[in-house]
């Protein structure tokens, strides 16, 4: 490609508004790119998480099970479990004010559904950032475009002719202002498109857990176990 093509070209012949909006771009590009990097991150950090979590139903006892699921506080999976048990000892400790109200099926349901809840917003912060970057990212580019060659005609109004060695460099500039907002746009499109698919992966797990302890504290045994829970029963108070 010539040189007088180039995206640094554009910058030197550019005016304030050509300058602002490939900043604009250039700036969204980073915020998507960093977005994208972080929540990647956290995403396979929780599908560790979730495929070492069928470990605590393998555990002798409770508190087992609670060490097996390791002590970072990030953890959703020990935070449902340690919730479920403060719900049930909860509701078993105050349960003459409570059990004309709300039994503890329903009471636990309502805690482990408030730390899922908490769990997904917080897993899915910084998506809006890539959502937005992708949507307004190639109209952004567009307007730079639009600004570009309506500099360049009046540049060939006033020079009075309209050759190709005039025309071709002002539009070629313009036009590369549209492929920057494509640039900026494709990778935040596809990145949040493969976050949300990583984080539903994750939530399908969490729920599911959180399904198997709800059974857990309420009948004493896990989902699917006929009966006979693998993590024994919570020594009442």
């Amino acid at each position: 490609m010539n040189s007088q093509f180039g995206l640094m070209n554009v910058w030197t012949q550019g005016d304030f508004v050509t300058r602002a909006v490939a900043l604009l771009l250039i700036g969204m590009s980073l915020a998507s790119w960093m977005v994208i990097i972080i929540k990647t991150l956290d995403v396979l950090k929780y599908k560790k998480i979730a495929r070492n979590a069928e470990d605590f139903w393998h555990s002798e006892d409770f508190a087992a099970g609670l060490t097996r699921l390791g002590n970072d506080p990030s953890n959703p999976f020990r935070q449902l479990a340690i919730e479920g048990r403060e719900a049930t000892a909860h509701h078993r400790n105050t349960k003459a004010h409570l059990h004309d109200t709300l039994d503890v099926s329903d009471w636990v349901t309502r805690s482990l559904r408030n730390t899922i809840d908490e769990f997904t917003s917080r897993l899915q912060s910084g998506l809006a950032i890539l959502a937005s970057v992708g949507s307004t990212a190639p109209f952004i580019g567009l307007f730079g475009t639009v600004w570009g060659i309506y500099h360049a005609l009046l540049a060939i109004g006033t020079a009075g002719q309209a050759t190709i060695d005039k025309v071709a460099g002002p539009i070629g500039e313009a036009l590369i202002m549209t492929a920057l907002g494509l640039a900026v746009a494709i990778p935040a499109v596809l990145g949040y498109n493969a976050l949300v698919r990583g984080n539903k992966g994750v939530l399908h797990k969490l729920n599911r857990f959180a399904h198997d302890l709800h059974a857990y504290f309420v009948t004493g045994a896990r989902v699917g176990t006929s009966g006979q829970a693998n993590v024994v029963p919570m020594k009442k108070a």
